[in-house]
Formats: structure tokens, sequence, C-alpha cells
């Protein structure tokens, strides 16, 4: 029994693709990517159901398919199998990832209500006390703390005008978080 001419083609036309990315010819990256990329998304997107992630995922799988492609056996399977498990997995990764999962459950800032609703006229956030719950730290962390919280410092930022070193800083504000929620309850 003989194979369609149409079939062949595509056989053959596969054949020389996968010839050409084992030579590392960056031009058969071109065509396999306007080839596979769209049934690639596709998949990537049932999994991840973020656009934006999909797309992110999509390129990793093309740089991971680049770069593993030595790995590829014919004889196991087509190149479309190949590269659509490729995707699915790192698509699952994406998934499991403590990343994806804590990204999630928050919501960007933009899309949050609060932005919507306007505050309490009578709103002062300088009412609210937490300056002056400052001042039962001690001086260490209350100088972190104000830099941090009330001067608009980074971590780093602080480390360097104080002359300290960063994980210096990342202990003193750790304390003294701990201690201000004791006195916020």
């Amino acid at each position: 029994m003989s194979v369609p001419t149409s079939e062949s083609a595509a056989l053959e036309t596969e054949v020389l693709l996968v010839q050409r990315l084992r030579d590392r010819d960056e031009g058969a990256m071109t065509i396999f990517y306007d080839k596979y990329s769209a049934a690639l998304f596709g998949v990537i997107m049932r999994i991840v159901k973020k656009e934006e992630i999909a797309e992110d995922v999509l390129q990793e799988a093309m740089v991971k398919i680049w770069h593993s492609f030595p790995s590829y056996d014919a004889e196991k399977g087509r190149l479309f199998t190949w590269v659509m498990n490729v995707c699915r997995n790192l698509a699952i990764d994406k998934i499991r990832s403590r990343q994806y999962r804590v990204g999630s459950r928050t919501q960007p800032i933009e899309e949050s209500a609060a932005l919507r609703q306007a505050a309490e006229p009578s709103f002062r956030p300088e009412h609210i006390g937490l300056q002056e719950m400052t001042r039962q730290l001690n001086p260490e962390q209350r100088q972190i703390v104000d830099l941090l919280y009330f001067g608009g410092f980074t971590q780093s930022e602080v480390a360097e005008e104080l002359n300290l070193p960063l994980g210096t800083v990342k202990t003193r504000a750790r304390a003294a978080i701990k201690v201000l929620s004791k006195l916020i309850r």
C-alpha cells in the first residue's frame, strides 16, 4: 500500500526540517516556528489559561526545543508529538510553580476594587497611629521602619544609607514587623 502523495510530501518536508534543525540551521527554526507555533500555543493555552503566561511558556519552549533538539529521536515519534510534549510539560511545570500559584491568588492592582472606590473624605492615614506605634520599637528597628515605610526606601537603599549589610536590614525589618503586629492585635 502506497502513501498518498501529499502525505509523503509532508513527511519528506518534515524529514528535511528535522535534518536542518539537527544541523543547527536558524532558518529552519523560523520555519519550524511558523509551522507549529499556533498549534503549540493552543496546547499551552488550554493548560495555563492566561494568554500572557502562554506566550512566555511558548517562548521558553522554543528555546528548550532548540537546545535539546539533539535528543529528538524520529524513530520514537513524529516531530510534532515530541514538541507538543515539551510544551505540555513546560506548561504543567509552570502551573505547578510557586510563582504561578501565588500570582493566580493575587489580583493586579489595576483590577482591584479598591482603585474604583473613593476613600472617605475624613480618612487620613496618619490617624491609624502606626507612626506612633513605631516609637515602641528599639531605635535600630525604628530607624529601619521609618526609612522603609515612611521614607520610601528599598531594603537595599536602607542598607546603603545606614552602611549595614542587607541581611541585617532584613532581619531588623522582620523583627520590627513582628513587634508591630503584636501591638496592633
